[in-house]
């Protein structure tokens, strides 16, 4: 397979993407928060949680913490880190 040689422009929108995923996660987790607190059905909720699961991993949320979220399950633990983390302050550059 060849080399993907990516035009400086395609560059550009890539590296972007790269600088505010932190950003994009925290969206895409209170997003899932929304979906969580509107889901009917288990298996919808499994679905959902493992999306969680994959967005604080990418978030590089400490290990301990994702995995009390994850054994819990509850959407309001979910909710209160995600406020934590949506905290100027406590936000990675």
């Amino acid at each position: 397979m060849a080399k993907q040689e990516y035009t400086a422009h395609q560059r550009g929108i890539i590296n972007r993407y790269y600088d505010n995923l932190d950003a994009i996660m925290l969206q895409k987790v209170s997003e899932l928060v929304s979906e969580l607190y509107l889901a009917e059905g288990q298996a919808k909720k499994d679905r959902l949680w493992q999306r969680v699961e994959a967005a604080m991993a990418k978030l590089h949320i400490p290990p301990a913490i994702a995995e009390h979220i994850m054994a819990k399950r509850d959407i309001q633990i979910l909710a209160k880190n995600l406020q934590d983390w949506l905290h100027p302050k406590n936000r990675r550059k």
